[in-house]
């Protein structure tokens, strides 16, 4: 199987984990003290296992990392075929930092008191991207099982070290990702990336950059990682896999082409 998972990767751990124990938590985490903390996973879906990160954030008003389920290697190895899966990291991200504050968890936890509702963000607070390589976060200093980040700025517990890996020379914004990779395979050429720009008119663009081919109708583009493939128009992840515990819908929109 193409990108399957690797012993020894501590995010292909996470993912295995989640699947088997959605809430988040291993079966002793409850009765074993001296156990490490068992991550907070916020999402779970066919192709993305989402969770907090605790131990190093770099915002203390939140830090989500955004991992794929497959053990695929670096942003190096999407395709234009994949622009639908970027977008939904996009959405996912923007809903889980939308939900952050207070600690929010998105599976059913057991509490059956109902939490209070989320601080409202602006758009413009939310930072979600990929670092990439040879750069890494050396806190997190996982560079071979592609994962994307989503805080909320600023990033007051960054540090100056680990700004090199959020800065501008390693830094790559997921709007700017789908930018560009629209641009270079579609006839519309509409820039998608800039700042504070809300569902901008290509999103809604049909197969605005998801397939190239010739003339003749022969297609160059690889399948898309996604499982099941998104453009196949599916709507977002059944309810029997992914749950919030907040008030809203907990659907994330996909860019059906």
């Amino acid at each position: 199987m193409a990108f399957a998972p690797k012993p020894g990767c501590p995010m292909c751990g996470i993912v295995a984990t989640a699947a088997v124990h959605p809430s988040g938590q291993s079966p002793c985490s409850p009765n074993c003290p001296d156990a490490p903390a068992e991550p907070e996973v916020l999402w779970r879906d066919e192709n993305f296992t989402a969770y907090r990160e605790k131990a190093h954030p770099v915002s203390s008003s939140g830090h989500i990392i955004i991992a794929f389920n497959l053990h695929v290697p670096s942003i190096y190895t999407l395709s234009s075929s994949d622009l639908p899966l970027l977008v939904n990291v996009r959405n996912l991200g923007r809903k889980l930092l939308s939900a952050s504050p207070p600690r929010l968890s998105l599976f059913t936890s057991g509490n059956n008191s109902a939490p209070s509702a989320p601080p409202q963000y602006a758009e413009s607070q939310f930072r979600i991207g990929f670092i990439t390589p040879p750069f890494k976060d050396n806190k997190i200093p996982i560079t071979d099982h592609l994962h994307a980040h989503a805080y909320l700025a600023p990033a007051d517990l960054l540090g100056w070290w680990r700004g090199v890996a959020y800065g501008p020379l390693a830094w790559y914004a997921i709007d700017d990702l789908i930018a560009e990779i629209r641009e270079s395979v579609s006839n519309n050429r509409v820039k998608s990336g800039y700042d504070n720009r809300i569902n901008p008119p290509i999103d809604a663009v049909p197969e605005a950059g998801a397939r190239t081919g010739a003339a003749n109708g022969d297609e160059y583009t690889a399948s898309s990682l996604a499982i099941p493939d998104i453009e196949d128009g599916l709507a977002s992840p059944s309810s029997s896999n992914t749950s919030f515990a907040s008030n809203s819908s907990g659907h994330i929109p996909h860019l059906h082409v």
